[in-house]
C-alpha cells in the first residue's frame, strides 16, 4: 500500500482526543496526495480508523471549519478548492494583508533570530563579505495551514534592536519602525516559479503536484539596501495580480511608499 494511503491508527492511551488524532492523520494524507479520486465516506472512515461515527463527524467538522473540506447533503464530502491569496505587483505589500481581510488567523514560527555573517546576503546589501548581519527565519501560517517560509538579512548597525522582538505575531516593518526608527522607502522584488526541495516541501506541507513561488526582495532606505529577503510561498495559496494600461509604471527604489507590517 502506498505511504499516502496508509492510515495511522489512533492511540487510545494518548491524552489527545481521538477526533484530533484522526484530523491530523487526514491532513497528513491530504498533503501526500491521497483522496485524488474521491474522499472516503463517513462509514469508510469509521472502518479505517476503528472509531465511532461521532468521532469521524467531529474530525470532519473541524476540517470543514478550517476550509480544508467541503460537504453537502446528498453529495458527501470533498476536498475544498481554496482560492489563492492575491497580491498586487508594483508596490511593497504584506503577504498577510489579504489573509487578514479574509479573516484568517495568522502567526509565525520563529525558526532563527540571531546575529551572523553571510557573504551572499552581505553582497546583496552592498556590504563587505564579513559584515555582521541580523538574520530572521520564519515559517508563516494562515489559519492552520503553512503559507510561506522566509529568510531575512539586515545590516547589524541598523537592525540590531529587532533581535529582542517577538515575531510570533509581529511584522518586521512594524518592528523596524518602532525599534529602529526606520521605514523603507522602496525596493525591488523578483518572483520565480520553483520546485521546492524535500525540506521545504515538508515544512510547508506542499502536495506533490504543487509548485512554489520564490520571492526575492531587496528593501531600500532611499538608495541604500537594508533588507534582503527570500520567501518560498505555496503556489496553491498565493498569486500575483497586476493592473495595466497603455503605459505602465514601475516602483523606484528611491520613491517613498506606505509600508505594511510584513
Amino acid at each position: 500500500m502506498p505511504l499516502r494511503d496508509r492510515v495511522q491508527a489512533v492511540d487510545r492511551s494518548s491524552p489527545l482526543p481521538l477526533w484530533a488524532q484522526m484530523q491530523e492523520d487526514l491532513r497528513r494524507r491530504l498533503t501526500t496526495g491521497a483522496f485524488a479520486e474521491r474522499f472516503p465516506t463517513e462509514l469508510e472512515l469509521v472502518e479505517q480508523y476503528a472509531v465511532s461515527r461521532h468521532t469521524v463527524r467531529e474530525a470532519l467538522r473541524r476540517l470543514r471549519d478550517s476550509g480544508v473540506l467541503d460537504s453537502a447533503r446528498g453529495r458527501g464530502t470533498w476536498i475544498a478548492q481554496q482560492q489563492p491569496i492575491e497580491q498586487p505587483l508594483g508596490s511593497l505589500y504584506s503577504l498577510f494583508q489579504e489573509a487578514e481581510e479574509r479573516g484568517m488567523r495568522q502567526r509565525s514560527d520563529v525558526l532563527a533570530l540571531r546575529a551572523e555573517r553571510n557573504s551572499e546576503a552581505a553582497i546583496k546589501l552592498e556590504l563587505p563579505d564579513d559584515a555582521e548581519l541580523v538574520y530572521l527565519e520564519r515559517l508563516r501560517w494562515a489559519d492552520d495551514e503553512p503559507l510561506a517560509h522566509d529568510q531575512i538579512w539586515l545590516p547589524a548597525d541598523l537592525g540590531a534592536p529587532v533581535l529582542d522582538a517577538d515575531f510570533t505575531h509581529s511584522g518586521l516593518y512594524d518592528e523596524l519602525a518602532s525599534r529602529c526608527g526606520v521605514r523603507l522607502t522602496g525596493g525591488r522584488e523578483r518572483i520565480t516559479a520553483v520546485v521546492p526541495d524535500k525540506a521545504i516541501r515538508i515544512l510547508l506541507a506542499v502536495p506533490r503536484a504543487v509548485a512554489c513561488l520564490l520571492i526575492e526582495r531587496t528593501g531600500c532606505l532611499h538608495r541604500r539596501p537594508i533588507e534582503w529577503r527570500t520567501a518560498t510561498v505555496r503556489g496553491d495559496r498565493f498569486a500575483v495580480l497586476s493592473d495595466w494600461g497603455p503605459r505602465g509604471k514601475t516602483l523606484r527604489a528611491d520613491r517613498p511608499v506606505d509600508l505594511p507590517s510584513q
